[in-house]
Parts: C-alpha cells; sequence; structure tokens
C-alpha cells in the first residue's frame, strides 16, 4: 500500500506498477540530464566566444561540480536500466510461475471434482447393493425360521409315528 496498490492478491498487477513508477523515475533523470546539458552547451557556447582563455579555465573550474552532478545523474539512470531489466527478469519468472501455477491447479481441481463424482456414484451404488442385501438376508432368516419350525413339526411327526 505504499506504492498506492490497493490489491494485494495480485502480485504481478503490483510489480507493474513498480515498474511503470521505476521506468517514470528514469524518465525523469533523462530529461534532467538533457536540460542540464542543454543549458551548459548554450552557456559553454557564449562563454567561449566572449571570454578569454584564463575565462574559460575559471568557466571549467565552476563547472566541475556540476560535471560531478551529471555524472552522478548518468550512473543514476544506468543503475535504474540496470534494475528495471533484473525486474523485468524477475517479473518473466514470476509471470511464468503463475501460469503454470494456475494450470496445475486448475487441472488439480477438475481431476479432484471428476473423482468426487465417481466416489459419489460409487456410494450410491454400494448403498443401494447394501439395502439389496439386507432385505435379501431378511428374507433368508425368515426362510431359516420357517425351515426350523418345519423341521421340527417333521421331527415331532416322526416321533410320534415311531412311538405307535
Amino acid at each position: 500500500q505504499a506504492l498506492g496498490i490497493t490489491d494485494a492478491h495480485h502480485p504481478i498487477e503490483a510489480h507493474r506498477i513498480f515498474l511503470r513508477r521505476k521506468n517514470s523515475a528514469a524518465m525523469a533523470i533523462t530529461r534532467s540530464l538533457f536540460l542540464v546539458a542543454l543549458v551548459l552547451g548554450s552557456a559553454s557556447a557564449v562563454a567561449i566566444k566572449r571570454r578569454s582563455a584564463e575565462a574559460l579555465a575559471a568557466e571549467e573550474a565552476k563547472n566541475r561540480p556540476v560535471s560531478k552532478v551529471i555524472t552522478l545523474l548518468k550512473d543514476m539512470l544506468k543503475q535504474l536500466e540496470k534494475e528495471a531489466g533484473e525486474d523485468e527478469d524477475i517479473y518473466d519468472k514470476l509471470a511464468c510461475w503463475c501460469e503454470t501455477n494456475d494450470k496445475e491447479k486448475t487441472k488439480n481441481i477438475k481431476d479432484a471434482e471428476e473423482r468426487i463424482d465417481a466416489l459419489s456414484t460409487k456410494i450410491e451404488e454400494l448403498t443401494a447393493l447394501s439395502a439389496q442385501l439386507n432385505t435379501e438376508i431378511k428374507n433368508h432368516a425368515q426362510e431359516l425360521a420357517e425351515n426350523q419350525k418345519a423341521l421340527a413339526e417333521a421331527t415331532a411327526m416322526r416321533e410320534k409315528q415311531l412311538a405307535e
């Protein structure tokens, strides 16, 4: 938020805004260098026409601090350009990672949803089979009870016949 970025969930957009601001700074430094060079160039041309060699030497002595400033500004511009290149490389890597990660996560989500559907279908099939088997167990238990009753009756009848 220090950069004026409102959405912290978009690192790529934050990086883009950062690069734009950095490039704006580089452009401002370039403009400043141009203006300084223009002023110095025109001032130097006028000074050369009007002054003698001694005055020119004195003028060069005065320009030395300005030359240092110009050199510093040029160095700052080179450093900004270098950092902008590094930031571009980082951005490319980040964008590639986000794209790859997004594709991978989307595929994983799709696979998981398909697995959930398959497992839900399997659960329904097994629930139906369980209900069917429970019904068959009840029927077999009932048949067993009927058969045991019939066996008991037949055994009782045999014993009665043997006793007569």
